[in-house]
């Protein structure tokens, strides 16, 4: 098992160019199981997660083949249906793929699904929805066993806004006889990526990026060309390292308007922050002050940047209140940060930071993606030694070519066997 060593210390200077989303190119590839034909997607990172979600759709039957950086996929000959545990046990976003093949193959056999250890997301939601749709459904061994005799619209409307939950039902709706109309939906840039990517397969979609999606059955769909947003949370971690580090970093492929909530984060803890149309860039402030964030489902301040922005606090001048609403069990960073010299306590959905001079360089643990992160920052800023991050492999899943980029602004980290 890997880890990765950091002599930290050094301000970030220079360019990176952020990858594709990942929240964004899961589902994008899942769709491809909707209609037969070669599907040519753009700006797909290479990722643990997105190497797995191949693995479990070639089992469908499913061909995958890179032709520089295109990824065709070809869904003409669907063989199974059945997604294994063994595979989607490392990931939840397979369950993704229940819409697409009910609405391709009335059929879908998914185990329940794992992935990082923020919190139950239950996947209850899904299953409402799609029970609403006319779709019978038992668990059984862990498996959701799922058939319908075809799908009708329906008016769902959801108890908590869920990306994954409205974007498996768009993909089930999109061929479903009649209208489904999907209330207090997701809003999340990624959301808006797949219903782009659905309205070039020919599918009906409106409303996507409001909370009232509309979808209009369809009889047919066609093969997509589609290229894949880039990353926000790659980015918004790129821009808390550079202010964190009191550096100087311009972050290349990126949309400013999918982070206005961390930019004026940023902004109050007294970063300089200025951005284009593709492009953002962070100056460091000499003293960081603490700012308080509570985390919202977009557009408000993303519970995937939460960590690093405690880490960033860590080293500001006083106190901070840092809310987790999205996901219970989110503050698993917090001891690890402590073992570095934080000053943090927790109170149920509540950390009180307390900004301490400097972090010191320790052995820690990743316990899931965006703690990684995290971890990683703390250790760009880490004084008295080396700081060793083990269980990256979390890391992996999310962030493609970190520590190559890391590298290429300066620091001074690099992977070794654990």
């Amino acid at each position: 098992m890997d880890k990765i060593v950091i002599e930290g210390g050094r301000p970030l200077k220079g360019a990176v160019k952020v990858s594709g989303a990942k929240n964004a190119a899961l589902p994008t590839i899942a769709a491809c199981i909707l209609c037969s034909g070669a599907h040519r997607l753009t700006n797909i990172p290479q990722l643990k997660d997105i190497s797995t979600i191949k693995k479990i759709m070639s089992k469908f039957g499913i061909l995958f083949h890179d032709e520089g950086d295109v990824l065709v996929v070809n869904s003409d000959n669907l063989t199974c249906y059945e997604a294994p545990y063994d595979l989607v046990k490392t990931m939840r976003a397979s369950i993704l793929l229940l819409g697409p093949l009910l609405a391709r193959y009335g059929k879908a056999k998914i185990s329940l699904p794992g992935g990082c250890a923020i919190g139950a997301r239950p996947v209850n939601l899904h299953l409402k929805a799609l029970a609403a749709m006319g779709v019978d459904m038992f668990l059984d061994h862990g498996y959701i066993n799922a058939g319908t005799s075809g799908m009708q619209g329906a008016n769902i409307s959801f108890d908590i806004p869920t990306v994954t939950g409205t974007e498996n039902i768009m993909m089930a709706a999109v061929t479903a006889k009649g209208t489904t109309v999907l209330k207090n939906s997701a809003k999340e840039p990624e959301v808006m990526d797949l219903a782009d990517m659905l309205r070039g397969m020919g599918a009906d979609i409106e409303g996507d990026g409001t909370d009232t999606i509309i979808i209009r059955g369809v009889k047919e769909l066609e093969a997509a060309r589609h290229t894949v947003i880039p990353d926000r949370i790659e980015t918004g971690t790129f821009m808390i390292a550079a202010a964190m580090s009191k550096g100087e970093v311009k972050i290349e492929g990126c949309r400013s308007a999918h982070l206005q909530a961390l930019i004026e984060k940023l902004d109050a803890a007294g970063a300089r922050v200025s951005f284009s149309d593709d492009s953002i860039f962070v100056k460091g402030p000499d003293v960081i002050e603490s700012v308080d964030i509570k985390t919202r489902p977009f557009p408000g301040f993303p519970t995937d940047l939460q960590a690093q922005f405690m880490a960033f606090m860590c080293i500001a001048d006083g106190w901070s209140m840092i809310r987790e609403t999205v996901f219970e069990n989110r503050f698993i960073h917090v001891s690890e940060l402590q073992r570095m010299g934080a000053n943090i306590e927790i109170n149920g959905n509540q950390a009180l930071v307390k900004g301490v001079p400097h972090l010191l360089s320790a052995p820690v643990m990743a316990t899931d993606l965006r703690a990684s992160a995290s971890l990683i920052l703390a250790g760009l800023v880490a004084e008295s030694g080396r700081t060793e991050v083990h269980r990256i492999y979390h890391l992996d899943r999310g962030y493609e070519n970190m520590e190559e980029k890391f590298r290429n602004l300066g620091a001074n980290l690099w992977r070794e066997k654990a």
